[in-house]
Formats: structure tokens, sequence, C-alpha cells
């Protein structure tokens, strides 16, 4: 009696010992928990003003030699040059100059990215409704994301600070006081087609209005695969600063979840 015990002690105490099976993560590579998995690339986030270290800077503080004007009929000039014609405060900002003309980047950006882009009203409040600080972020393919002096300043929904344009109203009003800075991070996910041609996911946008989700997954009918970053020239005077762009290729990882080497995607030139 004494060794089927001493067996059945032992085979308990193997069992306990033995690791338990984890089960696998999505794709069917890797395990839970091992340490054999690709470890996330690092980056250094965003802090002070800075950038984080996989984004492409979109505003160098000194000049807007990345930027190009729209000829238009904003552009009563008629400039010879394509040259952005807003005003630079170096080291600080650049501020749009009326009737000076719309400006856009001069590079194209592929596939899934997120935008950050900060940007002030006039702390002297001057007007109403689409009156104060009027001014626009435009992504290739989406509608127009508004600019305005949103504090205690009533206009129609879907034309207000947060607001895509027309189309869809902010979900919270998160507009800080005239003249302070605020930022917008948006988010872009392109269009999506399988093996045919079938759509399988459509674009969508999402934003962040001073770190507030104020539109989430609006889903567009967009077939754009790449597109610049265009600020509008309202006729209003506003600011903007620290720009920048980074690759997210949400869709693009591996199956495991791993993303692709830390390379900020190339931008397309024209």
């Amino acid at each position: 009696m004494k060794l089927p015990l001493l067996s059945l002690v032992l085979a308990t105490a193997t069992a306990l010992a033995a690791p338990k099976e984890q089960p696998l993560t999505p794709g069917g590579k890797y395990p839970a928990h091992t340490m054999d998995r690709p470890r996330p690339r690092v980056i250094t986030p965003p802090s002070h003003g800075q950038a984080p270290s996989d984004a492409i800077v979109l505003f160098n503080g000194k000049d807007l030699s990345q930027w190009k004007r729209d000829a238009g009929k904003d552009d009563p000039a008629k400039a010879p040059d394509d040259a952005a014609k807003w005003k630079v405060e170096p080291d600080k900002y650049f501020e749009i100059v009326p009737l000076s003309g719309s400006i856009r980047t001069r590079e194209k950006f592929q596939g899934d990215v997120q935008f950050h882009i900060e940007w002030a009203t006039p702390a002297e409040v001057k007007g109403n409704s689409q009156g104060r600080g009027n001014s626009g972020v435009f992504v290739g393919g989406f509608p127009e994301l508004q600019v305005l002096d949103s504090y205690d300043n009533d206009t129609y929904p879907d034309g207000q600070a947060g607001g895509l344009y027309g189309v869809y109203p902010p979900m919270v009003n998160a507009c800080r006081k005239p003249g302070e800075w605020q930022s917008y991070d948006i988010i872009v996910e392109r269009q999506r087609k399988d093996e045919q041609g079938k759509v399988i996911k459509k674009a969508r946008l999402s934003v962040l209005h001073n770190g507030i989700v104020v539109q989430w997954g609006r889903e567009f009918d967009s077939a754009v695969q790449e597109g610049d970053l265009g600020l509008q020239d309202h006729h209003n005077p506003g600011r903007y600063r620290n720009i920048w762009v980074r690759p997210i290729n949400i869709d693009h990882f591996d199956d495991e979840g791993t993303p692709p080497p830390a390379k900020p995607a190339a931008p397309v030139k024209k």
C-alpha cells in the first residue's frame, strides 16, 4: 500500500509543479505571457511642446517652408509663388494673416495617422457666432474640423469647435477661454478593401479636443488613402503651433499585434 500511495503523492506533486498551459494569443502564434514575444518599440512621448520621437514635425518654430498657400478666391494678390503668407512668431507660433489664403502641407501622408495641432483664438472677443476666431482644419478625404471660439458663444451645433462642419456636432463642448491654447488630436483610419475589392471597413475619423473625445469613429465613404493637412483662412485672426503627424498603421500590425519597425511614414511628395 505504501508504494501506490507514494506514486500518487509524486504524481500530484509533479502535476502541481508543471506550468499551467496558457491560451494562445490572437493569431495563434504565441501563448499568453511568453517572454519570446517581440517587444513593442519604444518611443519618447510628447512633453512641453515637443513632438513624440516617431512623429514628423510640420512646424519647426522658424518658418512655413513645409506649407504652401492655396491659390484661390481668397488670394486677391495673385502672388507669383505658392509660399504661405501667414506670419511666424519665431519659436512660438504662426498666425493667420486674413485674406492671404488658406495653407496646406506640401507633403501628403499615407495610411492611418495621428495629427496633433494646437490653436488659439484671439483673447479679445469680437463678434459672435461664426465670427469669432473662425478657421478650420482639413484632412484629405474628410469634412472640415471647425476651429472657433465656442466658449460662451452660441452657434449652430455642427459649426462649433470640435464639429465636423455641417455633418457632426462635437459630443461635448470642450472649448477653453478665448486666448488660451487648445489642442486637437485627429485619428485617421483609411478605408480597407478585401482582395476582391469589396469595402470591409469604411474610412473613420476620431477627434480629441483638449484631451476629450468629441468625435468617435465617424464613418465616411472616402476611398482616399493619402492626404495632406490644411488650415483655413476664414478672414479671422487665429494662431497655431506644435503641429505634427505620426503613423498608426492600425491594420498593418502582424497577427500578434506587433507593430512595424520604428520608422515614421515617408511623406508622399507631389
